[in-house]
């Protein structure tokens, strides 16, 4: 969609992983719908965003060293829908919701989905006391951010073009280090290699790749609609926009709301989710084959 797009990631605790690592299946889980959850939760604030956003979330289970650390990306549009069926934008287009907040309210779902489970009574108290890493970045139209997650749909840990040597039962591998940029190498025996790679094997059938909000594929026609809506107010090349015009004009506002490029006045809509005739979708959105593109 024509509109800025962030990146958000939510990282489990290195307290968490060893729980997550022995129970794969029901800790992915709880990480997908407890943050998706969180973030829907925060941009419904009418102070932030104040309506329901569509999300696009990937599993990611490694770092550049194929070190075991659970997260999860999310690409996430500026834009969601009101209750009432307009769209509506935050107010600072580099800012979507404050992460620190954000990540206080997945730690406090995470912990309630917990204790739900007999997982809970294995976690160390001071999990909860300590500050939990969310991170939300503006990434423009999304072309880049698309581009950094897609290979991660069907990537392994490492490819094979990033093994440097392997000799004397020792495998070195390249990586490129975070802070500096800088690309080194890390030299493992080949048994602890093996298992950095092979942890990073997710469960048979598990799905790491989600649709939430208007990203779900029930909210498909929907989304139709929003698109449409967004390419009516969107200037050409060659008209010059107005400073602000609403993509949706509110029923009842005073004056007329033309359309930037063709000039003719604008008419409110207010637009409905259209109940599909398929099985009911799952409670917190859809997933890898609810692409809605």
């Amino acid at each position: 969609m024509p509109v800025a797009y962030f990146l958000v990631t939510f990282t489990l605790p290195a307290e968490l992983r060893d729980i997550a690592y022995r129970h794969q299946t029901t800790m992915y889980n709880l990480l997908f719908r407890s943050s998706a959850a969180a973030l829907q939760q925060l941009a419904l604030d009418p102070r932030f965003l104040g309506g329901q956003l569509g999300m696009l979330g990937v599993l990611q289970t490694w770092t550049r060293e194929i070190r075991y650390h659970p997260h999860v990306h999310y690409l996430v549009p500026a834009l969601g829908l009101a209750s009432d069926g307009t769209v509506c934008r935050p107010r600072n287009p580099a800012f979507l919701v404050p992460v620190k907040a954000l990540a206080i309210l997945f730690r406090a779902k995470v912990r309630a989905a917990l204790r739900q489970t007999e997982l809970y009574a294995q976690v160390p108290p001071e999990t909860w006391r300590q500050a939990w890493v969310v991170d939300c970045r503006e990434v423009g139209s999304g072309a880049a951010a698309l581009k950094y997650l897609a290979p991660y749909i069907f990537r392994i840990a490492l490819s094979n073009n990033r093994i440097v040597a392997v000799q004397n039962e020792r495998v070195t591998f390249r990586y490129r280090d975070g802070e500096t940029k800088q690309l080194r190498s890390c030299t493992l025996p080949v048994l602890t290699f093996i298992g950095r790679f092979l942890q990073h094997v997710l469960p048979k059938g598990f799905v790491k790749v989600r649709y939430y909000g208007l990203f779900s594929r029930r909210q498909r026609a929907l989304l139709r609609q929003i698109r449409e809506q967004l390419a009516l107010a969107r200037p050409s090349p060659a008209t010059a926009a107005p400073a602000a015009v609403p993509v949706l004009a509110q029923s009842g506002a005073p004056g007329v709301v033309r359309c930037p490029v063709c000039g003719q006045p604008m008419q409110a809509a207010v637009l409905r989710p259209v109940r599909s005739r398929g099985p009911p979708a799952a409670p917190h959105g859809g997933q890898a084959g609810d692409n809605p593109a």
